[in-house]
């Protein structure tokens, strides 16, 4: 019972994941002509997604830590590491880069950017995008090893 609530749990995890990030968030770009609103409707939604991210860490670990003979030390290891991995990544985004961000985009409220804020928020919308490529990568793993 536990062992499918924990794979039920990854699997809405890295589920939400890949879809917000390599469907919605593309698609708002490629459909609405306001490259501002789409970038405000994907970050509310990335927020979302970061609470959904520490929410589902915290019940892996929760479920990892009470049920420590369904799976071999090993292996409960392996997807301890995964989750907290993951969860240093949704940290690292939500309470590291995208406040930074947001100061940029607070200081500028027209979204008319001049040439240095538009590199360093480019800058910072790159590493948010590794990181969230390699939270992405990581559930694909935390999926693949469950069994």
């Amino acid at each position: 019972m536990l062992s499918r609530l924990r794979i039920l749990v990854a699997t809405l995890w890295a589920g939400s994941l890949w879809t917000i990030g390599f469907v919605v968030a593309p698609t708002l770009f490629g459909t609405l002509s306001d490259r501002v609103l789409a970038g405000n409707i994907a970050g509310s939604m990335f927020r979302a997604e970061a609470w959904l991210s520490i929410a589902c860490a915290l019940v892996l670990l929760a479920l990892l830590q009470w049920a420590p003979g369904v799976l071999e030390l090993k292996r409960r290891r392996l997807l301890g590491a995964l989750v907290l991995s993951m969860l240093v990544c949704a940290l690292l985004s939500h309470f590291g880069i995208t406040p930074l961000m947001a100061e940029l985009k607070a200081q500028v409220p027209a979204g008319l950017m001049d040439e240095a804020m538009r590199s360093r928020f480019g800058l910072l919308h790159g590493v948010s995008t590794v990181i969230f490529a390699v939270q992405s990568l990581l559930a694909g793993v935390l999926i693949w090893k469950q069994q």
